[in-house]
């Protein structure tokens, strides 16, 4: 089993999620998040002034999958959430953590079966 964290921009959910669905990835936690990468923030004009925003608005995903949803869902991510043809800075960041055990409160179940097929 495995976490997959995923950072993305949040124009891009809609289309991450219709791609995680053609690979029959459903279950998914989705946080409104802010940080920085690279894009270190941007400056906009706030009453009249210059304001430095140094954290930028992401959503963050957190999927369980079992072993063989793993390379499919990553791939999902990747190809839904880059913008245009070679993606940009600010697309996001994917991480794929090991996932020791699992429990499904309603029934018990644990593992890989508390997670889906």
């Amino acid at each position: 089993m495995k976490l997959i964290v995923a950072i993305i921009r949040p124009d891009k959910l809609d289309e991450v999620q219709q791609a995680l669905a053609e690979r029959d990835v459903y279950l998914m936690t989705v946080t409104d998040v802010r940080g920085c990468g690279r894009q270190r923030g941007y400056t906009e004009v706030y009453r009249g002034q210059q304001v430095q925003s140094r954290l930028i608005p992401k959503l963050k995903l957190e999927i369980a999958v079992n072993e063989a949803f793993v390379e499919a869902t990553v791939e999902a991510i990747v190809h839904a959430a880059r913008t245009g043809d070679t993606g940009a800075i600010g697309d996001g960041k994917i991480f794929v953590l090991a996932l020791d055990d699992a429990v499904r409160i309603r029934t018990g179940e644990s593992g890989p079966d508390a997670i889906g097929p």
